[in-house]
């Protein structure tokens, strides 16, 4: 199940850039251990997916894990071999976009050797850096 809006205001909206830093989300507000984004950029919803399913293995679903953002980002595609023009592609995905700074996840009630292990794990799967904070 990938992470997607039940309704938007609007079908397909423009990417745009992100080049800051977020100084609004960057300190821990539900754990004790977070996994922090270093540089922004854009995350798919199967990327983000996939992360928390490798922490969850990781932790072996004790303790509580909380997602930080949520994918409300259309991102839209034409298919192949498509000519110019003809307006914009379909949907192709959902995704959001992070500042470098922000917290991504959060995890508390387990062993911090675990949660590290796991967050290393979950890091790897996400195209930003990452670090674990404590």
């Amino acid at each position: 199940m990938f992470l997607q809006p039940k309704r938007s205001k609007y079908k397909k909206i423009k990417k745009g850039k992100l080049k800051y830093l977020n100084f609004k989300s960057n300190q821990l507000k539900f754990g004790t251990i977070g996994l922090k984004a270093l540089e922004s950029g854009t995350i798919s919803a199967k990327q983000l997916e996939a992360a928390r399913q490798a922490i969850n293995r990781k932790i072996q679903r004790k303790g509580k894990l909380w997602i930080r953002i949520f994918p409300t980002l259309p991102i839209t595609k034409k298919p192949t071999e498509v000519r110019m023009g003809k307006g914009k592609g379909s949907v192709s995905y959902w995704a959001t976009r992070i500042a470098g700074g922000a917290i991504l996840f959060e995890i508390c009630g387990i062993n911090i050797n675990t949660a590290i292990s796991a967050f290393k794990t979950g890091g790897a799967k996400l195209p930003v850096k990452t670090k674990i904070i404590v």
